[in-house]
């Protein structure tokens, strides 16, 4: 096993105990403050940009899942990757 995966490894355990079930892909719960979801604030505040910044995380999470997070951030990136389907469709 390489170094990075067995690293990635100890962050997702390490995020499990800290976390425990709370959903930090689909509804972390430091983006809703007072009732509104961050990705409800953005959309409205970007309109038509919205599609790129969905495509932004998109290609982040991928970059960088070898390295930082592993599944979780595979997870991330089909989260924002569904919700771009969602837009254009």
């Amino acid at each position: 096993m390489t170094d990075y995966r067995r690293i990635i490894e100890e962050i997702e355990q390490q995020n499990k105990e800290i976390y425990g079930n709370v959903d930090m892909v689909n509804k972390p719960p430091h983006y809703n403050q007072a009732g509104i979801e961050c990705l409800d604030a953005i959309r409205a505040a970007t309109n038509e940009g919205y599609e790129f910044y969905l495509q932004g995380n998109i290609i982040k999470y991928l970059w960088r899942y070898r390295y930082k997070n592993g599944v979780e951030d595979l997870n991330k990136a089909k989260f924002y990757l569904e919700r771009l389907i969602e837009e254009v469709e």
